[in-house]
This record gives structure tokens, C-alpha cells and sequence, in this order.
């Protein structure tokens, strides 16, 4: 239990005690009733909005409500003070005592700190990356990959049960594009000059893949007819393309617990079974849509098609889910693919490219329609990223077929600075990526500025056993109130996965370890003017081992805030 978790049960303790007393009827809601931090951190340390939410259910003046509460909690030991803001908020003071406590819960927990029970009983079905497999992975989805990756992690660590998902998109043209283009490579390993047109795939990776298929082949299919290699140079291709990716995954610490086949959700009918499903609720019908803005009619042959009526969802009309030629529409496919998903999962998040905004209202539609609006769904959109080094755009690679390749950006910069760089913003926001920035060692690098204050108090445990200061057990009333204002930042950190968690927001938690360590950093900075401040004095054994005790639990906090990112973090800087 944390401290706000502990307080809102107390809150919930006064509340009774008032109904006993006749103070407050019984049965009023209470789910809107939270503790969070004042606004105003020198109105205290918790603030709860009680009796503004249950002061107009009850028949009560806010004010009067908040005053026979404020005197419930000013009763407990950890409370200090207990007063009423404005027209009924409660301001909480807590004792000294209190953040010690905190702090050693802090220790007790280690990395369970800010472990929730949140999601307890929920699963939820993360899907992310999901790039076509036509090549290797590149910069444009790399943030999508990280940001989809933590928040998988932060939902676990919020209790969720996490399915983490990638949909291969093996059943539209462009893996057709990608079976001709490893046909000219494999004509290639067989001895032919090639040239690449416009509209195949020209990067070498596929050089591999034409060699493998004339070492397995020969020349059998370098003159057959395309209807003769074409679903087998798909498949093979495909394959090889699913290898790549998950390698280049993997350097970035990402492993997905599912790949889901377009072609096989087709192949085992499953967009005819939710149109079925659609159709018996009518919300699939044959109709024909409207001419698009600019059409004449001789321009415009209207056609009648299988429509889902996601107008009645919030969508702006209503949308096929088939084509005139009798194919899915990307859209039926997904609407299957997210009925499929919905099986499985209580809940659904999908992370998707910015540039796939106009598309989300249509899917949203669906899964309420599919589920009956009892599934939570999600679309995450991420912004691109642009890449610089020294304020210059980045070129691009002709290897590559004209992007930066996601392995060489691990390679040179490192796993952990890609994914935290990639949440120090939020998703739908753009950002650079300035490969000299992100290695620089300064304060406005929040890569470098985080793993400093962990590595800091990891040099500050190895100088203090130098001196003969072993960490463990020690005299926490050493701590003032200078100090104890860092344990109060800590102490937010479960809050912080809550919100986070229930926002679908990682980058959160790499605002907060980006602020617990300017917390920390200014604390340390302190005993360069004054010595008797330091986190080690050599002369002062008991306000040593307080000052480390509660640098300790600064970086169990770091670590376990790096983990929900997928970061290790680091005892040295190198």
C-alpha cells in the first residue's frame, strides 16, 4: 500500500465514521473521491476533494462538510495539519515521521515500488510497430516500437495482464512488390545485370534472400511466368523479412508475444465471420456511397458495396469493407483483425503513425460496434521523428533504399539512449533526434542527466564503504526538512504509474525520474558550499548513513522507473 493509497483509506475511515455519526447519509458514491498533491505545494503535502464531491449528494455546504472532515483526519498520527482551501478543499500536512516512514517503504519494497494492482483482472492487447514487411526497420518506426513497448511494460507493472502484438500485413500489394523485387535479386545471384525500376523495392537487403532462393532454386524460375513463383517468392520473402525484423527488434530490447497474419486472418475467413456478425445486428447493409467532392457524375459510376454504418459511432459516413472487385478493404481486414483481437482482450491499444489520424474514427466505430461498446480502445498516434547530427539533417542511406536504418541508430548511440530518448516527449508531439545531443553529457540531455544521478549514488555507496560508512540501518530523524522534500518526491512515483498508466501516457515517467533527479542533483550541489550538507561526511557516521539510506532509495526509484522504459540503469558514466 502507498502513501496515497493509504490516505484514501482514511479518507474513506473518516467518511464512515461522519455516515455513523449521522453526519453524512449512507450510500453516497464515493469513486470520484481522490488524494493527489495540492496544486500549491505550500498548501501541504496531499490534498483530498471530498467534500466537494459528495457535499451536493448529501445536502451539505461544502465548506461545512470539509470542516467535520478535516477534524476526522486531523486525528491521525501522520497528519500534522488538516485545513480547509477555498470552498472545500482539504489540505493535509504531514508529520516528519510520515516521510520517514514512506522512505522505508521505500527500501521494504525495492523493485516492487510502485507496483500497482490497478489493472488486476484486466488484459490488454498492445499492438505496435506492425510495419509492412517489405524491409528492415527503420527510424520511422522506431518511436512507435519504443513507445509501444513501454507502455506494455508500465501496464504490466500497473497489474495488467499484457498481450503484446504485431500484425504482419502480408496480404496486400506491397508484398506482392516485395516477391518481384527478391525475383530480380534472385536473377541477380544467378549471374543477370539488373536494374531496379521505379516502384520495387531497391535496397540491398534483399540481396540475401535472391541468393538464398537460386542456391534453393536454380534457374527454374528465371523465365517462368509470374502466376508460377510469385505466392512462393512472397512467402519466402516475407519470411525472411519477418527474421530481419524481429532482429532488429530485438536490438532495441523489443520481443512481441504474437505475430498475427493478415493472410491467414483472410485465409481462415475471419472478416466474412464479422461481417456476418455486423450484418445480423444491421450494421452492415448494401449501399452506395456518395460521389467525392469534385466528382461530375460522368466522372463517377456509383457501385454498390458492403457498408458498415460507423456513422452511427461518431465516424463522418458510413465506410466499405469490401471493394467493388469483391476484395477487403484495408479497413474490413482491420475490422477483422480488431474483432479477433477483442476475443482475447478486455481492452485494446493500438500505436499507430500520426499519418494514419484520418482512419481512426472508422476503427474506433467498429470495435464499439463489435464488442458492443464494452471493449476499451485506444489509438496511440506518434509523431516522426526527425533525425539530425549537430543540427544538420541526417542523409539517408542508399543501402537501406533511402532511410537510416533503426540497427545502425542502436549501434552508434546504444539501445538506452534510443528508448529514452524516444519518451522524452510525448508521442503526438514531433521531435528531433540529434544524434549529437542525445550522448551529451549536460543537464539538458535527459538521457545523460538520469543515468548521472543513479551513477552518482552508486560512486556515493562505493566512496562511503572506502571511509568504513556501511549502508543499511540507520537514524532517519538525521533527515530535515531540506532533505525530507526529496523523499516527498519520491513517494509520488506509484501515483505517477497510476496516471500514467490509466492515461496510456510512458513518457510520464520519464518526466518524473527527469525531475526526481534534478531533485537529487540540487540536494547534492548543496554541499559544494557547504561541507556539512555532503551525502558523505566522513566526521558524521549517523547523518552519512541517513543521507545514503535515502540516496539508496532515490536510485531503487530510478531503476524501477528505467525498467517500465525498458533502460538499464548504469553505476558509471563512461
Amino acid at each position: 500500500m502507498t502513501l496515497y493509497t493509504r490516505f484514501a483509506a482514511h479518507v474513506a475511515t473518516a467518511l464512515d465514521t461522519l455516515t455513523a455519526a449521522g453526519t453524512l447519509p449512507d450510500g453516497l458514491d464515493r469513486r470520484n473521491v481522490t488524494v493527489e498533491p495540492p496544486r500549491d505545494v505550500t498548501h501541504g503535502d496531499l490534498a483530498t476533494n471530498a467534500a466537494m464531491v459528495l457535499a451536493k449528494p448529501a445536502g451539505m455546504n461544502p465548506r461545512a462538510l470539509g470542516e467535520a472532515l478535516a477534524a476526522e483526519l486531523g486525528k491521525l498520527d501522520d497528519v500534522a495539519t488538516a485545513s480547509v482551501a477555498g470552498p472545500g478543499f482539504i489540505n493535509l500536512t504531514l508529520t516528519d515521521a510520515a516521510w520517514r516512514d514512506e522512505l522505508t517503504q521505500i527500501d521494504a519494497a525495492g523493485d516492487d515500488y510502485g507496483r500497482s494492482t490497478l489493472g488486476q483482472g484486466v488484459t490488454v492487447n498492445v499492438e505496435y510497430v506492425s510495419a509492412n514487411p517489405t524491409g528492415p526497420m527503420h527510424m520511422g518506426h522506431c518511436r512507435g516500437a519504443v513507445v509501444g513497448d513501454a507502455l506494455a511494460s508500465l501496464l504490466e507493472f500497473a497489474g495488467h495482464t499484457v498481450i503484446r502484438e504485431y500484425y504482419v500485413n502480408d496480404a496486400g500489394g506491397q508484398v506482392d512488390v516485395l516477391a518481384r523485387s527478391a525475383h530480380l535479386r534472385y536473377r541477380e545471384a544467378l549471374g543477370e545485370t539488373i536494374a531496379i525500376p521505379e516502384g520495387l523495392y531497391p535496397g540491398d537487403y534483399l540481396v540475401g534472400i535472391g541468393q538464398e532462393l537460386a542456391a534453393d532454386y536454380g534457374d527454374r524460375y528465371v523465365a517462368a511466368p509470374e502466376d508460377e513463383w510469385l505466392a512462393l517468392f512472397r512467402t519466402r520473402a516475407v519470411a525472411a523479412m519477418l527474421v530481419m525484423i524481429k532482429d532488429d527488434l530485438a536490438l532495441l530490447g523489443i520481443h512481441h508475444d504474437l505475430f498475427s497474419s493478415e493472410a491467414e486472418l483472410q485465409a481462415a475467413g475471419k472478416p466474412e465471420a464479422a461481417e456476418a456478425e455486423l450484418r445480423a445486428r444491421g450494421l452492415v447493409y448494401d449501399g452506395v456511397l456518395e460521389a467525392p467532392k469534385g466528382e461530375t457524375p460522368d466522372d463517377w459510376e456509383p457501385v454498390e458495396l458492403p457498408l458498415f454504418r460507423s456513422s452511427q459511432f461518431g465516424d463522418d459516413q458510413d465506410r466499405p469493407i469490401k471493394k467493388s472487385n469483391g476484395q477487403w478493404t484495408y479497413f474490413g481486414a482491420d475490422l477483422a483483425y480488431h474483432f479477433q483481437k477483442s476475443q482475447s482482450a478486455d481492452q485494446l491499444i493500438d500505436i499507430w503513425g500520426a499519418d494514419h489520424a484520418g482512419t481512426v474514427k472508422r476503427i474506433v466505430a467498429a470495435v464499439a460496434a463489435l464488442t458492443g461498446g464494452k471493449t476499451r480502445f485506444d489509438v496511440k498516434l506518434v509523431q516522426m521523428v526527425r533525425l539530425l547530427r549537430g543540427g544538420e539533417p541526417v542523409k539517408m542511406s542508399k543501402r537501406a533504399g533511402n532511410f537510416v536504418t533503426l540497427a545502425d541508430v542502436v549501434r552508434e548511440v546504444g539501445k538506452d539512449v534510443v528508448r529514452f530518448t524516444m519518451l522524452t516527449r510525448r508521442s503526438d508531439a514531433q521531435m528531433d533526434f540529434d544524434f549529437a545531443k542525445v550522448v551529451e553529457a549536460s543537464k539538458d540531455n535527459p538521457v545523460f542527466y538520469v543515468q548521472y544521478a543513479h551513477a552518482r549514488i552508486a560512486s556515493l555507496h562505493r566512496r562511503a564503504g572506502e571511509a568504513g560508512i556501511a549502508a543499511g540501518a540507520a537514524d532517519l530523524s538525521r533527515l530535515d526538512t531540506e532533505e525530507l522534500a526529496l523523499v516527498k518526491l519520491a513517494a509520488q512515483f506509484p501515483r505517477v504509474v497510476e496516471t500514467a498508466a490509466t492515461a496510456r501516457e510512458p513518457h510520464r515517467i520519464a518526466f518524473y525520474l527527469y525531475d526526481l533527479a534534478a531533485g537529487f542533483h540540487a540536494l547534492w550541489n548543496v554541499g559544494n558550499d557547504r561541507p556539512d550538507r555532503r551525502f558523505l561526511v566522513v566526521e558524521d557516521h549517523d547523518a552519512t548513513r541517513a543521507r545514503l539510506f535515502l540516496a539508496t532509495a532515490v536510485a531503487q526509484i530510478i531503476r524501477n522507473g528505467l525498467s517500465i522504459m525498458g533502460v538499464v540503469a548504469v553505476s558509471e558514466m563512461k
